[in-house]
C-alpha cells in the first residue's frame, strides 16, 4: 500500500469510499450496485427530483453529492425519468435509503440504483463535501462499493488521477440517440399520466446533445410534433425535415469539445433565419456559433432554487439548473444580447439574437422549481415560429 495510505483507518463496517485525487478518502455505506466509478464529484441542492437528476444525461461523467439528507424516501417509479439509460456515475448521500413513502413508487430507490449498474455512498458529511467542492473546485474521484470491506487504495488513487476531467471533454456523443426519431408525447397529468399530441400546428428539429424527455413533453405540449436528430446532424440533414423550428437540447460536457462539430451546423441554421431556441449546452453551442466564448466555472449551478433575472422585464425566475460552463457574457458580439443574468454570481443565463427569431437560455425552463416561472420560454419558440411562417 502507498504510504499516504499506511496508516489510514477504516471505520467499522465500511463498505463503501470515495477516493479523490488528491488522496483524501472518505468512508461510508455503500448502496446501488457493487462496483467503482469514477468521474467529477458535484453538488446539488435540490429537495427534491433526485430520480429525474440522476437520469439527467447532462450529468454525464460526474457523481452527483445530495445537500439534502433524506434522497430516496420517495422511492422511483417509471415516469419520472429524463433517459432510459442514466449517465451519471453514481450519487452521494448524508444519510441510508428509507423505505418509499409516496403512492407513486414502484421501486426502492437501492434497487433501482442496481438496475442500472449505478453505486452509491451513505453516512457522508454532504454538508462539509459541498464546501470543501465550493472552496476548491469540483474534484476527480473514484466511488468504490465493496460489500466485503475490501480496497485497493492505491488502484483507486490510480483511477482518479488518470481521469481527465470534463474540461476539453466532448460528452455529446455518448449520450445522444444514434438514429432520428419522431416525440409527440405531452406533459403529464394527475390521473392521466402522460399526453399525446394528436394535432401538430408545427414541426421542430431537436438537436439531441442529451436532451430530457421532459423537454421534448414541453415541446410537443406547445404543438410542435418533434423530430429528434443526433448530435452530429448537419444541416442539410435538419433542413430535409423541412421544420418550422430547431431546438438545440442539453447535455454534458464541454461545450467547446462538441461545438467542432455542432457550431458549424448551427452557423448554417441561423443563416436560414430559421427560428432557433437552445436550453443549457444548447444555449452555450448557440453563443460559440455566434462568436462567444465559454469557459468552465468554478463551482457550475446545481440545483432547483436558482434565481434568474429577466433583463428586459426585471421579472425574476427561480429556476432549475445543471451546469459547468458559461457563456462569457464579455465576448458576445455586436447583434448579441444578454437576456438573463444569474443573481447568485452575475454570470450570464441567456442571450438573443436583435435581428433574428433566435435566443437561448442557460437554465432548464422544463422543470417546475418555480413550479412554472420559465414555461413561457416555450411560447416564445412558438410564437417566433407562427411569426416566422407568416412573413
Amino acid at each position: 500500500m502507498n504510504s499516504d495510505f499506511k496508516n489510514l483507518k477504516i471505520p467499522q463496517n465500511t463498505t463503501a469510499v470515495i477516493v479523490f485525487a488528491n488522496e483524501k478518502v472518505l468512508f461510508g455505506k455503500g448502496i446501488g450496485a457493487s462496483v467503482q466509478k469514477v468521474g467529477e464529484v458535484c453538488f446539488n441542492t435540490s429537495m427534491t427530483g433526485y430520480q429525474e437528476i440522476m437520469t439527467d444525461p447532462s450529468y454525464a461523467g460526474q457523481i452527483i453529492n445530495f445537500t439534502f439528507p433524506h434522497i430516496g424516501n420517495v422511492g422511483t417509479n417509471d415516469e419520472d425519468i429524463e433517459t432510459i439509460t442514466p449517465a451519471a456515475r453514481g450519487c452521494v448521500l448524508r444519510e441510508d435509503i428509507t423505505q418509499p413513502s409516496s403512492w407513486r413508487a414502484h421501486k426502492h430507490f437501492d434497487e433501482w440504483l442496481k438496475r442500472y449498474d449505478l453505486p452509491g455512498i451513505c453516512g457522508v458529511d454532504t454538508r462539509a463535501l459541498t464546501r470543501m467542492i465550493r472552496d476548491n473546485g469540483a474534484p476527480n474521484a473514484v466511488l468504490c462499493h465493496s460489500p466485503d470491506g475490501q480496497f485497493d487504495f492505491d488502484a483507486l488513487l490510480a483511477d482518479a488521477k488518470a481521469f481527465p476531467g470534463l474540461d476539453g471533454l466532448d460528452l455529446a456523443r455518448e449520450v445522444s440517440c444514434t438514429q432520428t426519431y419522431s416525440w409527440d408525447e405531452t406533459l403529464w397529468e394527475l390521473g392521466k399520466g402522460y399526453g399525446q399530441l394528436s394535432k401538430p400546428d408545427f414541426h421542430v428539429v431537436a438537436m439531441d446533445f442529451g436532451a430530457k424527455r421532459n423537454i421534448l413533453r414541453c415541446l410537443a405540449n406547445a404543438g410542435c410534433k418533434v423530430t429528434v436528430v443526433p448530435a452530429t446532424a448537419t444541416a442539410e440533414d435538419i433542413l430535409s425535415h423541412k421544420p418550422d423550428g430547431v431546438f438545440l437540447s442539453n447535455g454534458p460536457g464541454d461545450p467547446a469539445a462538441t461545438g467542432v462539430y455542432a457550431v458549424p451546423t448551427i452557423q448554417a441554421l441561423i443563416e436560414k433565419n430559421i427560428p432557433i431556441f437552445g436550453i443549457c449546452l444548447g444555449h452555450q453551442l448557440l453563443a460559440l456559433a455566434l462568436g462567444a466564448k465559454t469557459k468552465k466555472m468554478h463551482l457550475g449551478h446545481r440545483g432547483a432554487n436558482q434565481p434568474v433575472k429577466d433583463i428586459v422585464t426585471g421579472r425574476v425566475e427561480i429556476t432549475s439548473q445543471n451546469h459547468g460552463f458559461e457563456v462569457i457574457v464579455d465576448s458576445l458580439p455586436d447583434g448579441v444580447e444578454a437576456s438573463h443574468v444569474s443573481l447568485f454570481d452575475g454570470s450570464n443565463e441567456g442571450i438573443k439574437v436583435k435581428d433574428k427569431p433566435v435566443f437561448s437560455v442557460q437554465y432548464h425552463p422544463e422543470a417546475s422549481p418555480g413550479p412554472q416561472d420559465s414555461h413561457y420560454l416555450f411560447e416564445r419558440f412558438v410564437e417566433n415560429i407562427k411569426q416566422s411562417k407568416a412573413a
